[in-house]
């Protein structure tokens, strides 16, 4: 049976994302869009994934992309259907997460004119987008297509290149939508290809940045939130052991675990005032995306030190605008031309004082009170098997993992949608992670995160993803305990602690998944071992107010292990 146009214009789109390098699509039912889910559903080489629900199926695709590295495309009717994409749109954005956003839309003769389903999607996610591509109504002429195949192209490259994140690419489709007989083809044309480039960094700013650091017997080198890449943590700290630069690593920055020139523990020391005096760097080297904790970020902004920041994606993350200058360029790239350029430094004490004084505050927080949120987050990072990969949720999850988490086994590899922070699809993108890399993968959250996005974990079954669920359940929102709010009483408990008393039993059913409540340190560790593809919730169930109390025991005893000095 001859292909209709509206076919052969898709497999032209999907031909050229396939030839650019896509690996997967999501494709969420609807008409409009049936002759480009036609199309990617019956690519060879094409894993693609059907999701009922967009919100969380363009979380799902985020995940995709963080596993893989590379665009994924998630497709939608017309309508409204596309502005429930636009959560995820906006966390890929800031987080620089490719994701190829397509739209299906009606013909321009019925806009305007109260057609069914349709809207006015040309603009639809704003500045939250890198592009933006309305693509033309299919024609049969050569031109025509020789040039949706290059809009096409040209979408892909836009996701794919720093700064990555996510591109819409609104596509207007005539009847006949499903596949039926035709006239002969007419129209034919090459697959287009874009390659793309590597920001770097100019040779007079790394230049810049070595007479600086040169001269520099204080200084440290900070990495925020990044994305797991070997090459990059193997650069890092070959830079901070030539430059005697502690390196502070967030446990999101994939560079913690594994080296011993990583400090984890900062947090803790930076709270206790005498540490903190006595420590004011010359320089700050900063990698990465904004820190989970504030207290830090406010030390590194007010100490008065000389603040480089460099940006694989383009993004400036100087929130108190304390940077002197923004690099940009590729990060493993950028520590190499530094090492190349940076002289040996000599053994200093502030170095040694660094690290002493971290031993002491690591010994007094690996004593942990039992099933604690702080324990919790510990022995998760500890306990996972080599080469597994662990989401872990914005609120209370993140916060205590890097508060507490300094120890992990080898190639353990850490995913989070910290770009904007928020708790909204961190199951569907835990999935996603999951399903394009077929790796054991973990997800530790929290209970008002998962009953978030209970949507996106009815969806597991279907499509087939493994994932290991630790659910910390405080029957609310334990982070708000934290806050000046939680002192106002009133309507605290009803509107910010929100209780909600979910059986976690039938959530995990309603995922297919076994179910298991930890109720002693020692059932927490066989738990965690799982084979990938299979789907568990573990329920550890926690206090809210007790949590508080906890954090502050934590770091006076981590004060108290450092002591008024010295710390050599």
């Amino acid at each position: 049976m001859l292909k209709t146009l509206n076919q052969r214009w898709s497999a032209a789109i999907v031909e050229t994302w396939l030839a650019q390098g896509l690996q997967h699509a999501v494709i969420c039912p609807g008409s409009r869009s049936t002759p480009l889910a036609f199309a990617l559903a019956q690519q060879q080489g094409l894993r693609c994934w059907s999701h009922i629900d967009e919100r969380s199926a363009a979380f799902f695709a985020l995940g995709l992309s963080k596993a893989s590295g590379v665009p994924t495309v998630v497709l939608c009717t017309s309508g409204s259907a596309g502005a429930h994409f636009l959560p995820a749109a906006i966390e890929a954005f800031h987080g620089n997460v490719p994701l190829i956003l397509v739209t299906a839309d009606r013909p321009w003769e019925l806009q305007g004119f109260g057609a069914p389903q349709t809207m006015e999607q040309s603009n639809l996610y704003g500045r939250f987008v890198r592009a933006a591509e309305g693509l033309a109504t299919p024609e049969d002429t050569p031109a025509m297509f020789a040039h949706v195949r290059a809009v096409a192209a040209r979408a892909f490259a836009v996701a794919a290149n720093a700064p990555r994140g996510p591109v819409h690419v609104n596509a207007p489709f005539r009847e006949p939508l499903a596949p039926v007989a035709a006239a002969p083809a007419m129209a034919v044309s090459k697959i287009a290809r874009i390659s793309g480039a590597r920001l770097r960094v100019a040779d007079e700013a790394i230049e810049r940045v070595a007479k600086a650091v040169d001269r520099c017997e204080r200084g440290l080198i900070v990495v925020g939130p990044r994305a797991p890449d070997a090459a990059f943590g193997e650069a890092v700290h070959a830079l901070g052991s030539k430059l005697g630069f502690p390196v502070l690593a967030e446990a999101a920055s994939n560079v913690r675990f594994g080296s011993e020139q990583a400090l984890a523990h900062y947090d803790a020391m930076l709270r206790h005032a005498p540490f903190a005096k006595a420590h004011v760097p010359q320089v700050i080297l900063r990698f990465g995306g904004g820190l989970t904790s504030k207290a830090p970020q406010a030390w590194f902004d007010h100490s008065g030190a000389r603040i480089f920041t460099f940006s694989d994606e383009g993004a400036y993350i100087d929130p108190q605008h304390a940077s002197e200058e923004l690099l940009l360029g590729e990060g493993a790239e950028t520590c190499r031309a530094l090492l190349g350029r940076v002289k040996q430094a000599s053994p200093n004490t502030y170095f040694a004082s660094w690290q002493k004084a971290h031993d002491r505050v690591r010994q007094a927080l690996h004593v942990l009170p039992a099933l604690s949120e702080p324990w919790v987050a510990q022995t998760v990072a500890a306990s996972l098997p080599e080469n597994s990969q662990l989401m872990v949720s914005s609120s209370m999850p993140v916060r205590d993992l890097d508060a507490f988490a300094s120890t992990a086994k080898p190639g353990l590899k850490i995913f989070t949608n910290r770009a904007l922070n928020g708790i909204d699809g961190v199951v569907s993108t835990a999935l996603g992670v999951s399903a394009g890399s077929k790796v054991p993968t973990f997800l530790l959250i929290g209970d008002v995160a998962m009953l978030h996005d209970l949507g996106g974990w009815a969806a597991a079954r279907r499509l087939g993803a493994g994932l290991n669920v630790i659910i910390v359940n405080n029957d609310g929102g334990g982070i708000f305990h934290f806050l000046p709010v939680a002192h106002a009483g009133g309507p605290f408990e009803a509107f910010f602690g929100t209780p909600h008393g979910t059986d976690f039993a039938h959530v995990a059913a309603l995922g297919s998944a076994s179910y298991h409540r930890v109720e002693s340190p020692a059932q927490l560790g066989p738990a965690l071992h799982f084979m990938s593809g299979e789907r568990r919730l573990i329920e550890i169930r926690t206090n809210r107010h007790e949590n508080v109390k906890v954090h502050a025991q934590l770091f006076e005893a981590a004060a108290r292990a450092l002591g008024d000095g010295p710390w050599l």
